[in-house]
C-alpha cells in the first residue's frame, strides 16, 4: 500500500481561490468531523474549546480569503478596545466619536474593497480620464462581519449591552465560522450571553441541527445548483435566444434558485451552530407567502432587514417625522441595502425598486382601507400573494441581470415575443427543471406545521436512524452535485 502523497494533502489544505472551504464540499465534511471530535473531547474545558473553535474559524476564513483573515482579527481587537473605552466613559462626545471611528473603519473597508473600482471608473467616465481597475481581492463575508461589528459598538453606545471584557469571548463571537461568510447577521446581544453560559448541545439540538443541514444541502445542491446550471444561467446570459415565456420562467427560476441557495446556507449555518450548542434566530420564514412588500421583508433575510431597520431606518427618523419622510426613509434604507450587496448599478436599482414598493404600499394603506372581513378571505389572500410574488420576481430579475441591456432584452421578449404556445414543448424539454421549481414552490407553500412536524419526527428517531437518513441525503447530494464547485451566491457579498 502506497503512503499518502503529503504534497497533495498540503495542496488541499492551503488557500485556493477556486476552491473555498464551503459547507457543500467533501473537504469541509472531513475537517468538520475532525473538529467536532476535538470539540467534544474538550467538552468540559471551556477555554480550550473556545480557542480550538477560534482556530478552526480562522482557518475556515483563510481558505476563503487567504491573508484577509488578518483583517478579521484586526476588527476583533479594534472592537474589543473601542468597546472597553466606550464602557469606561460617560462623556457623550467621546462616545459618539468612538461610534464614528468604528463606523468609519468598517464602512471605509466596504468602500475600498467593494466600491472603489466602481466609484473610480464612474468618476473617470464623468471627467473623460483613464482609469485602470485595481486588482482588489474582496474578503469573503466582509459585509456580514462588518455589520456585526457596527451593531456591537452601537448597542454599547445605546446602553443595550455592556462591553465584553473577555477578548476570547468577543473573538469567538466575531469569528464563529457557521454564519461568517453569508450570515445570518448575528448580533452580540444574542450570542455573547450564550457564549458566557458555555452551552452544550442537547440530543434535541443535535437532531434539529442535522435536519437543518440536510434540508440546506437539498435546497442548495439538488434544487438551486441544478436550476442554475441547466436553465437560469442560459436565459440570463442571452435572453434574446429564448421566447418571452422562457424568459419569465428564467426569472421565476432564479427567484427559486436564490431562495434555495441563500436559505440553504442559512439552514446549514444554523444547523452547524446547533451541533455546537448555539442557537440563532430564523433568517427566512416562507417569504413567498408574503401578501405585500413589507411582509416580504419580514420574512426574507430577516437578520439583514431587521439590522437595516434598527441601525439605518430608525436612526434616520423611521416613521416619526410624517408620511413624506417615512416614505423617503424607506426608500433610502432599501437603496443602501441594495448597495450593500455589491458594487454595481443593478444592485442600486434593485434596492430603489424595493424602496419604491415599500413606499407605495405604505401610501396605499393610508388611502385604501380594506374591510377586516374581506382582508382575511382566502381569495384575497391568494391574489395578494400572487401579486407580491410577481413583484418580487421582477425585482430579482433586476438583481440577477448583468446590465440594463439584459433587462431590456428580456422585456422585449416578454412583451413582443411571449409565445405561450411553447409551454408544452418547454415542459417536455425541461421536465426536471419544471419539477424542481414546482417541488420547491409546493414545499414552500405547505403549512409551517408540516415542516415542523417532519423535523420533530426526525429528532425523535433513534440516533442510528438519524445517521442512516443523513447518509442517504449525502449520497443523493453527491450524485446530484455538478463536477464544478458552485459557490453560494451570497459569498460575494
Amino acid at each position: 500500500m502506497n503512503p499518502p502523497d503529503l504534497s497533495v494533502i498540503a495542496e488541499q489544505l492551503l488557500y485556493d481561490p477556486k476552491a473555498p472551504l464551503l459547507f457543500n464540499t467533501g473537504l469541509f465534511l472531513v475537517l468538520f468531523v475532525l473538529f467536532m471530535a476535538a470539540y467534544e473531547g474538550l467538552r468540559n474545558r471551556h477555554t480550550l474549546k473556545m480557542a480550538a473553535t477560534i482556530v478552526f474559524s480562522i482557518y475556515f476564513y483563510y481558505k476563503s480569503s487567504a491573508e484577509c483573515c488578518f483583517i478579521l482579527l484586526g476588527i476583533c481587537i479594534s472592537d474589543y478596545l473601542l468597546g472597553l473605552w466606550m464602557q469606561r466613559t460617560e462623556n457623550d462626545l467621546v462616545r459618539r466619536c468612538i461610534v464614528a471611528v468604528n463606523v468609519t473603519v468598517n464602512v471605509g473597508m466596504l468602500v475600498y474593497f467593494k466600491y472603489f473600482n466602481l466609484l473610480a471608473s464612474t468618476w473617470a467616465e464623468i471627467t473623460h480620464s483613464n482609469f485602470d481597475a485595481l486588482d482588489i481581492i474582496l474578503p469573503a463575508g466582509i459585509s456580514f462581519f462588518t455589520f456585526r461589528s457596527i451593531s456591537y459598538i452601537v448597542d454599547i453606545y445605546r446602553r443595550e449591552i455592556e462591553a465584553e471584557r473577555n477578548l476570547l469571548h468577543y473573538t469567538f463571537f466575531l469569528t464563529f465560522f457557521p454564519p461568517l461568510l453569508a450570515g445570518p447577521v448575528v448580533r452580540a446581544k444574542d450570542m455573547l450571553p450564550q457564549i458566557k453560559r458555555h452551552p452544550l448541545a442537547t440530543k434535541e439540538m443535535v437532531g434539529e441541527g442535522l435536519f437543518l443541514i440536510m434540508t440546506g444541502l437539498i435546497k442548495k445542491v439538488i434544487v438551486a445548483d441544478y436550476i442554475s446550471g441547466n436553465f437560469v444561467n442560459r436565459v440570463f446570459d442571452n435572453p434574446a435566444l429564448y421566447s418571452g415565456f422562457e424568459n419569465v420562467m428564467g426569472c421565476v427560476g432564479f427567484t427559486i434558485q436564490l431562495y434555495c441557495d441563500f436559505s440553504g446556507y442559512s439552514d446549514m449555518a444554523i444547523g452547524l451552530a446547533l451541533l455546537m450548542g448555539y442557537r440563532f434566530k430564523d433568517n427566512f420564514r416562507a417569504p413567498f407567502k408574503a401578501q405585500n412588500p413589507q411582509e416580504f421583508w419580514h420574512r426574507w433575510h430577516i437578520s439583514l432587514s431587521t439590522w437595516l431597520r434598527d441601525y439605518l431606518y430608525i436612526p434616520m427618523g423611521g416613521s416619526r417625522r410624517g408620511k413624506t419622510r417615512t416614505y423617503l426613509n424607506n426608500f433610502l434604507t432599501m437603496v443602501i441595502g441594495g448597495l450593500w450587496h455589491g458594487a454595481g448599478w443593478m444592485y442600486l436599482l434593485w434596492g430603489a425598486y424595493h424602496g419604491m414598493l415599500l413606499a407605495i404600499h405604505k401610501a396605499m394603506k393610508g388611502i385604501w382601507r380594506v374591510p377586516a372581513q374581506l382582508k382575511e378571505t382566502f381569495g384575497l389572500r391568494i391574489i395578494n400573494t400572487v401579486i407580491t410574488f410577481s413583484l418580487v420576481v421582477v425585482g430579482f430579475a433586476i438583481f440577477r441581470a448583468d446590465s440594463i441591456a439584459t433587462l431590456q432584452a428580456m422585456g422585449t421578449q416578454i412583451f413582443n415575443d411571449f409565445h405561450a404556445s411553447v409551454a408544452p414543448q418547454f415542459i417536455e424539454s425541461y421536465m426536471m427543471i419544471v419539477l424542481a421549481i414546482a417541488a420547491a414552490l409546493l414545499m414552500h407553500y405547505t403549512p409551517r406545521s408540516w415542516s415542523t412536524g417532519l423535523a420533530e419526527a426526525y429528532i425523535s428517531t433513534p440516533v442510528v436512524v438519524q445517521g442512516m437518513l443523513l447518509a442517504l441525503v449525502l449520497f443523493f447530494v453527491i450524485q446530484a452535485r455538478s463536477s464544478d464547485l458552485v459557490p453560494f451566491i451570497y459569498l460575494q457579498y
